[in-house]
């Protein structure tokens, strides 16, 4: 497969996001509330002058939120010319998926069946391939 990931921790697992969809990957200090959003947008931030909307990673995959915000990374998407800010746990090293995705076992639960393309060997363990597009959409339920 040899696609480069960008390696990262999402509600305690190893995760990958495809590194050709990440703009860049910024820390997070300040989030500007949007009333009337659903629980996985936590609001607004700012990069070089533009708005990016972000997202609270563990409560689009149906988890809890990791909680307070302030100095934590994210990687910047463009989705449908739309740029997101994804909050991590932690985002810590660029390296090459190893594998072809396989199906994530069921005890991952529904919210990252959901949100991944599978799981794929990386130097550093297994990890989760992101589907960037169906996280930014939301949880199963909210996505409906």
């Amino acid at each position: 497969m040899n696609e480069l990931l960008l390696m990262c921790m999402i509600a305690g697992r190893r995760a990958a996001i495809p590194a050709s969809q990440v703009q860049s990957v910024i820390e997070i200090d300040e989030i500007t509330p949007i009333p009337g959003t659903p629980g996985f947008v936590r609001g607004l931030t700012a990069l070089r002058s533009q708005a990016l909307t972000v997202i609270d990673c563990p409560v689009a995959l149906g988890l809890e939120s990791s909680g307070e915000v302030s100095d934590q990374r994210a990687a910047v998407v463009d989705v449908g010319g739309h740029l997101y800010a994804l909050l991590v746990d932690e985002a810590y090293d660029v390296g090459e998926a190893r594998s072809e995705a396989t199906a994530v076992p069921g005890g991952f639960g529904s919210g990252w069946q959901h949100a991944s393309l599978g799981m794929v060997e990386t130097d550093g363990g297994p990890a989760l391939v992101i589907d960037v597009v169906t996280l930014v959409a939301g949880p199963v339920a909210e996505a409906a």
